[in-house]
């Protein structure tokens, strides 16, 4: 006799999306809509006017304390007590031999309070981590997922939409930066940032209160064309945005540097942080003669490349392996996300192609990402 699977988690907004016909999905152990209606449609919303995301399966974990910048630094492999308040910052925490446990967006709240938030399948791994790599600081870390529900209204007209439901100083508001205010009559931490290549927000607030604020953002944007949004076209956004995901470009078995954002690891900072010896021999590696580089796919025909799809050199060898694909909304035509060698990882590179089940697509090979707004 076998075990039933776990139930799903619901959001504390399940009944609203159920209310508005979602199709629902099993991620991360928790129920999510994956689409209200046309993913398309839903994609392309945020690109001309806006959409609202229910992002409540992300995980919140809070870390405290007079040492609670020294921890972060110590377990993370960005420099987080140069992050000022009110600030936020995307790093990584990676474990000692240099490869990804997870991505992550820090916010410092206050002095001595950080707001970690990690991705809704790590989240435990994240809290583990933290808890075990802060006890040699004079710091509190406090799993604080059930604390939030978390709303995200991203597009163009999401400034305006949001301006008439909070106190907020929105036009003062920076990119990834964060600050207390209130949305809809309720506190609420306000954060721009987002995972689409959009502009918007990101809005923590109390389970409870969190069904009267996606009503309320969702009456002030239907007259802009505000419309709610699944993890189907987040997926398609940020896929045209470049930016990563967890278990397709980021893993254990990849580091910072192999997936072009060897940026975010700062050996300047002070003290030591887990994993720095395997990530300094990683960064050599990457600057003397990198192995594989994560670059872009554009298809010449409408086959779509999938996940695990082989990328093909022009003597048709296996160069590489396709990370994440899908139809481009934006640019009509399927796009990919790719790890290639090196050598034909550069835009233009010729004869590259994806085998789509036996048949060798050809595609072009652009840089990161395929689509930026007009800022």
């Amino acid at each position: 006799m076998t075990d039933a699977p776990p139930t799903p988690r619901r959001t504390a907004l399940d009944a609203v999306h159920r209310a508005l016909g979602a199709t629902m999905t099993d991620f991360a152990g928790w129920d999510m809509p994956l689409r209200y209606g046309s993913e398309r449609d839903e994609h392309t919303a945020v690109r001309t006017r806006a959409g609202l995301f229910d992002l409540s399966h992300m995980g919140e974990i809070a870390l405290t304390g007079p040492q609670a910048a020294d921890a972060l630094d110590h377990a993370l492999v960005g420099h987080l007590s140069a992050l000022a308040v009110g600030r936020a910052r995307y790093t990584m925490i990676c474990d000692s031999e240099g490869g990804i446990l997870d991505d992550l967006i820090v916010y410092r709240l206050a002095e001595q309070e950080y707001l970690v938030v990690a991705n809704a399948s790590n989240a435990q791994v994240v809290l583990d981590a933290l808890t075990e790599r802060a006890s040699g600081f004079d710091a509190a870390v406090r799993d604080d997922r059930d604390a939030y529900a978390l709303l995200a209204v991203q597009g163009p007209q999401s400034p305006g939409i949001l301006k008439g439901l909070t106190d907020a100083d929105l036009d003062g508001l920076k990119y990834y930066a964060g600050l207390p205010g209130t949305v809809a009559g309720v506190p609420a931490l306000i954060a721009r940032t987002g995972y689409t290549g959009e502009d918007g927000f990101e809005l923590f607030v109390a389970p409870d209160d969190a069904e009267r604020v996606w009503q309320a953002l969702t009456e002030a944007g239907a007259p802009v064309g505000l419309v709610p949004c699944g993890l189907s076209c987040r997926d398609t956004l940020r896929l045209e945005a470049g930016m990563p995901l967890y278990g397709h470009e980021l893993g254990t078995d990849t580091t910072p540097f192999d997936a072009g954002l060897g940026r975010v690891v700062k050996f300047a900072k002070p003290g030591d942080f887990v994993g720095r010896g395997a990530l300094e021999a990683a960064a050599r590696e990457a600057e003397a003669r990198p192995p594989r580089a994560l670059t872009g796919l554009v298809a010449e025909g409408r086959r779509v490349p999938r996940a695990g799809y082989a990328v093909l050199g022009p003597d048709g060898s296996e160069i590489g392996r396709v990370t994440s694909g899908a139809p481009s909304p934006t640019l009509g035509k399927p796009i990919a996300m790719a790890y290639v060698d090196a050598e034909h990882a550069a835009p233009g590179s010729p004869g590259v192609a994806v085998d789509i089940r036996g048949t060798r697509e050809p595609y072009e090979v652009v840089a990161l990402p395929f689509y930026r707004r007009e800022r």
